[in-house]
């Protein structure tokens, strides 16, 4: 049978990325996020869910998340799901819990409007091997090539403006954040 351990997530970070190396000195950033759910009961009250996950990301991407994402910026986790047991040092039994390992990830706007450091400019993440980094560049050809003739483009409109799938009822603002 086959299996599939895959988590995106969007949220914002409960408190500023720890960085530790490993004996091998790989990267390793230990880091807290806060998902939030909003919806309407059956009863018309509206209601929000606050999910706070922690993650840990390994390498260059662990590097980066250090030096550019801080308490309360928002970030987009890809990952998976890992469950890690131990025994409580203070005889409380055996303890679990679920945590994210990132294995890409985007910088998004955070509060004040910052979008970190190549937030947009970094379409692509970071993966754990150091891979992602700024897109190709753009090829725009100077002239048409030769041999053929130039044929006119038609003129495209722009699409129609849709409107939000969304009613006022799920607008919120940076202060219904909370932390």
């Amino acid at each position: 049978m086959a299996n599939f351990n895959r988590i995106v997530l969007v949220g914002n970070l409960t408190r500023d990325p720890q960085l530790k190396y490993l004996p091998s000195q790989m990267a390793v950033v230990e880091f807290g996020m806060a998902v939030n759910h909003k919806f309407r009961t059956r009863d018309g009250q509206d209601r929000e869910e606050v999910l706070f996950i922690d993650c840990a990301c390994f390498g260059k991407g662990a590097e980066i998340i250090n030096n550019y994402c801080h308490k309360g910026n928002q970030l987009l986790v890809e990952g998976r799901l890992k469950y890690d047991t131990w025994e409580d040092k203070q005889g409380g039994g055996k303890r679990s819990k679920h945590s994210v390992v990132v294995d890409n990830f985007q910088l998004l706007g955070g509060r004040g409007g910052a979008g970190g450091a190549g937030g947009a400019q970094q379409p692509g993440g970071y993966d754990e091997d150091g891979g992602g980094g700024p897109p190709p560049p753009q090829r725009t050809p100077s002239r048409p090539p030769q041999g053929r003739p130039q044929q006119a483009r038609p003129q495209q409109q722009p699409p129609p403006q849709a409107e939000a799938p969304y009613g006022d009822e799920q607008q919120f603002s940076e202060d219904d954040i909370p932390f």
